[in-house]
C-alpha cells in the first residue's frame, strides 16, 4: 500500500511539480469541509494544486484511469457540502490559479481563473469604473465556486445571478477532455448551451478552469433606505410595486425583527429607529438605490418614500452612508450571526415572491409543531428566503427542515435558491424531485463524466 501511494504521489508530482502534491499531515484541516452545518469533515487522500488548464486535464485523465474521485475546491465558503472531499480521493485546489487572464475594456469582459476571489476581482475592476455585480455575501468566495453553485446574493434583483453574468467557460470533462464554451458575446444559437448546463452543476459535470464574465458600469452614487412595516404581508405586497415602479433597485431585502435585532446587536449598530417604531415593526425592507449622480438617487429615493408610505410603511429612513454600508455588511453576514448563535440548520428555499407571506406563515406553523425557532431574512425581490432553524433535538430538527422544504415546493418554489444541493440537501432533493428529471440528470452526468469520478455523491448518489 505504501508503495502504491508513493507511486501515485510521483505520478501527480510529474504533472504539477514537487511541492504541489500534499498528503498526510501536509493537508490543511481547511480543505476537509466547507461552511455547511452538520456535516462531518473528511480528509482526502491528496490535495493537488495545478497551475493551468493542461495540468487540470492531466490530473483528471490520470484520476479517471485509476478510478479516483476528484473534488474541485476554491475558497470553501459554500453552504451545502458540495466541496466535501472523499477519503480515497483528491482535491484539486485552485489556489495557484487565481489570476485575471484578461480585462477587455472594449467589450466589458473579464476572463478569470477559478481561484480568483470576488474581492480580488473587484480590486481590479474598480479602477476602470466597472463592476462584477454578483456578490453572495462573502468577498473571499472564489469565482469557480460561484459558477459551481450559480451563486446569487442581494444584487440579483437588479443584475441576476451568476448564470446571467457568465458568457463562456473553459472546462475539463471527467475524461480529461477540454472544452471551451461561449465567448465574448451575449447571445448565440449554436446547439446546446453547455455554458449554462455546467453553471450550477456543483463540479459534477466538469471542472471549470477559466470563466469569461460580463462586467457592468460601476454606479457612482447610492442610498440605503430602511423601511419598517407592521408585518411581512405589507413587505411582500410592496415588493412587486417597487419592482414595477421602474426604480430598478440594486437590493431589495426583507429582514424579520428577530434577525434585525440579532445582526445589528452583533456589530453594535444603531440605526436610529425610534423606540415606538421599532416596537411596532415586525419586518423591515432594506432598499439600495444606485445611479450615476446624487441628484438621480435623491429623486428615486423621494419616489420610493412616497410609494412605500402609501403601502403601509411605518416610516422611511434614509441611512447615513456609513450606517447603510454597515447594515448591508451585517445583512450579508447574517449566516455567521446565526452560526454564532448555534443555529442547527440554514435554509435557502426560493418561492414566487408573492408567496413569501403565505410560505413564511406556514414555516412558523411547522416550527411551532416541533418546538423549533425559525427566523430569517431574504432577497424579497426574487423570492429567495433564508431561514435559520434553532432546534437541538436532531429528529425534531430534521422534521422541521424537511417540512419547511416540502412547503416551499407546495408554494411553487424549489428547495435551494442559491446555496446548491451538495451533500447537505441531496436526501431532500431525491424525495421531492421528479424521478424522471433526476434520471435525466444522471444520464447527463454520464455523458460528461462516464467514469463517475467528478464529485461523486454531490446532488445525488
Amino acid at each position: 500500500m505504501a508503495t502504491d501511494q508513493a507511486d501515485r504521489v510521483e505520478a501527480l508530482t510529474a504533472i504539477v511539480g514537487r511541492g504541489d502534491v500534499l498528503v498526510g499531515a501536509a493537508i490543511s484541516d481547511d480543505v476537509t469541509h466547507d461552511e455547511a452545518l452538520g456535516l462531518e469533515p473528511v480528509t482526502p487522500w491528496a490535495v493537488v494544486r495545478p497551475h493551468d488548464t493542461d495540468q487540470v486535464s492531466a490530473i483528471i485523465s490520470w484520476a479517471g484511469a485509476n478510478g479516483i474521485p476528484v473534488t474541485a475546491r476554491g475558497s470553501g465558503t459554500g453552504l451545502s457540502g458540495a466541496c466535501l472531499p472523499h477519503p480515497d480521493g483528491i482535491v484539486i485546489s485552485f489556489e495557484r490559479m487565481r489570476s485575471v487572464v484578461e480585462m477587455d475594456l472594449e467589450n466589458h469582459v473579464a476572463v478569470v481563473q477559478p481561484g480568483l476571489t470576488l474581492e480580488e476581482l473587484d480590486d481590479q475592476t474598480a479602477p476602470h469604473g466597472l463592476i462584477y455585480p454578483v456578490f453572495p455575501g462573502e468577498s473571499s468566495a472564489s469565482l469557480g465556486g460561484n459558477v459551481a453553485t450559480n451563486a446569487g446574493g442581494m444584487r440579483a434583483v437588479r443584475y441576476g445571478v451568476t448564470r446571467s453574468q457568465v458568457l463562456g467557460l473553459t472546462a475539463v470533462l471527467g475524461t480529461g477532455e477540454v472544452i471551451r464554451t461561449g465567448g465574448k458575446f451575449v447571445k448565440a444559437t449554436s446547439g446546446y448551451d453547455l455554458t449554462q448546463l455546467i453553471i450550477g452543476s456543483e463540479g459534477t459535470l466538469a471542472v471549470v478552469t477559466e470563466v469569461t464574465l460580463r462586467l457592468h458600469p460601476r454606479p457612482t452614487s447610492g442610498a440605503t433606505i430602511l423601511v419598517p412595516f407592521p408585518d411581512l404581508e405589507h413587505v411582500a405586497a410592496s415588493v412587486p410595486r417597487i419592482v414595477g415602479s421602474g426604480l430598478n433597485p440594486t437590493m431589495l431585502e426583507y429582514i424579520d425583527f428577530v434577525t434585525m435585532s440579532a445582526i445589528t446587536a452583533n456589530v453594535g449598530l444603531d440605526l436610529g429607529v425610534p423606540a415606538e417604531i421599532a416596537q411596532a415593526a415586525m419586518a423591515y425592507l432594506v432598499v439600495v438605490l444606485e445611479n450615476r449622480s446624487d441628484g438621480r438617487v435623491e429623486e428615486d429615493t423621494a419616489e420610493l418614500a412616497e410609494l412605500v408610505t402609501t403601502l403601509g410603511a411605518l416610516d422611511v429612513f434614509v441611512l447615513p452612508s456609513a450606517a447603510g454600508a454597515a447594515l448591508i455588511d451585517a445583512r450579508e453576514k447574517a449566516f455567521w450571526t446565526a452560526k454564532a448563535h448555534n443555529a442547527n440548520e440554514i435554509i435557502d428555499v426560493v418561492v414566487p415572491r408573492a408567496e413569501i407571506p403565505a410560505y413564511l406563515d406556514r414555516c412558523q406553523q411547522i416550527a411551532a409543531e416541533h418546538g423549533s425557532l425559525v427566523v430569517g431574512c431574504g432577497h424579497a425581490g426574487d423570492g429567495n428566503v433564508h431561514l435559520s432553524i434553532f432546534q437541538p433535538d436532531p429528529e425534531k430538527c430534521h422534521l422541521t427542515l424537511r417540512q419547511i422544504l416540502v412547503a416551499g415546493i407546495e408554494h411553487g418554489g424549489a428547495i435551494s435558491g442559491e446555496h446548491g444541493i451538495g451533500r447537505a440537501k441531496k436526501e431532500h432533493l431525491a424525495s421531492v424531485e421528479d424521478p424522471t428529471k433526476l434520471d435525466l440528470m444522471r444520464r447527463i452526468k454520464s455523458a460528461f463524466d462516464p467514469a463517475g469520478i467528478l464529485n461523486p455523491g454531490a446532488i445525488f448518489d
